[in-house]
């Protein structure tokens, strides 16, 4: 499956002041899903200084110094999902900012077919801090779930960030 059309988004964090951005991350992340048409995300229960949210992200993580972005989407998706899959496609790129932690997230999306689900690995902090864990939905049911989520300021620099994506996923499945 080749993306002829890769999305490019720029957002901004309009919740929080900007106060400056001192560094930057590079991310991978994945819209996942299995052939009985389910797509899989991350469940987080926060409570930080972006306050208490319940909230819902596609399955990723911050790419390791030397890592390519497909070996760091592999080991992200085997941590947070216990998914083992097949890369498809890239979606694109979002950049975007969270203000609070004065920093710029460079996301690379990818389209991804589960190959073979098992246990999640996730860290101390991602189930004690974070409450991660996996949602199972259908694709109209994940675009609920997002836009139910905008009703805290994280959880709508999130959805800015995701449904664009999540929707550019769907038509790629159509074609």
């Amino acid at each position: 499956m080749e993306n002829t059309k890769e999305l490019h988004l720029e957002l901004e964090d309009r919740e929080w002041p900007f106060t400056g951005t001192d560094h930057e991350r590079m991310i991978v992340r994945a819209v996942v899903f299995d052939n009985d048409g389910f797509f899989y995300f991350v469940r987080a229960d926060r409570d930080d200084e972006f306050g208490k949210a319940v909230l819902i992200e596609t399955s990723g993580g911050g790419v390791e110094s030397g890592e390519k972005l497909e070996e760091a989407l592999r080991r992200e998706l085997l941590e947070e999902l216990g998914a083992q899959v097949e890369i498809l496609c890239r979606i694109g790129t979002v950049s975007d900012y969270y203000n609070l932690l004065k920093r710029r997230n460079l996301n690379h999306y990818y389209l991804c077919r589960v190959t073979c689900l098992g246990k999640n690995h996730l860290t101390e902090a991602e189930t004690e801090d974070f409450h991660l864990s996996t949602l199972k939905l259908r694709f109209e049911e994940a675009e609920s779930e997002y836009e139910r989520r905008t009703c805290t300021p994280i959880g709508r620099l999130i959805a800015a960030r995701e449904l664009p994506v999540l929707r550019r996923a769907g038509e790629l499945l159509r074609e």
